[in-house]
């Protein structure tokens, strides 16, 4: 695997937009993570054939653009950067590591209990800060707020259930902790620009 060198992309600014690199805890890994702000990772031999064909899966969506090409490539693409967040250190202890201790026990807590209906509050308590000031601590170091970050990582469970599993809408979006399905319909929507049903068909061979 070649180096990983931190994306110098604008931050995404509307619905469907990509997420940030500096702004996304899958990511944080391999933001300044080593000399010269990149790492070296190695995927296992055992998966090299399956990155293969995740990559020229994406090369072909891009290459031939055919109706809902957009929505395909994404899908992969979040696909494979899923993977390699995997090959790096796990992000709670890296942020620990990086003495980013606030940081490490926000987002330990949202993964603990995202499936849960947790507010601001609950998070709050939960490092012994007041609302207003862990909202403004958080978004001074990661550009995004508590209940985005609470809304991201249920996308980001809700995205792998749909490619992996055969759950219905309804049974993904409950398991991540959205009782409503309509509901969860539209906040994956307005996210990422399609349905979870158009998510499925994009991310799926």
């Amino acid at each position: 695997m070649g180096r990983l060198l931190p994306a110098r992309g604008p931050r995404g600014s509307g619905a469907g937009a990509f997420l940030s690199w500096r702004a996304h805890p899958l990511l944080f890994p391999f933001v300044g993570g080593a000399a010269g702000g990149a790492q070296r990772l190695r995927v296992p031999a055992a998966n090299r054939a399956a990155w293969s064909e995740r990559f020229s899966a994406l090369d072909a969506e891009l290459q031939q653009r055919r109706d809902g090409y957009g929505e395909a490539a994404q899908a992969h693409l979040t696909l494979l950067l899923v993977e390699l967040s995997r090959l790096a250190t796990d992000v709670v202890g890296d942020l620990r590591v990086r003495d980013e201790p606030l940081l490490a026990d926000v987002f330990g807590f949202i993964d603990e209990h995202y499936r849960e209906r947790i507010s601001l509050r609950e998070v709050a308590r939960a490092v012994s800060l007041s609302p207003g000031h862990l909202t403004t601590l958080v978004r001074r170091r990661t550009g995004r707020t508590v209940l985005g970050w609470i809304a991201e990582r249920r996308m980001a469970q809700a995205r792998r259930l749909l490619v992996e599993t055969d759950l219905s809408v309804e049974e993904v979006g409950r398991s991540v902790g959205y009782a409503d399905a309509g509901y969860f319909v539209r906040s994956f929507r307005r996210t990422h620009g399609a349905t979870p049903l158009g998510w499925r068909r994009a991310g799926r061979p």
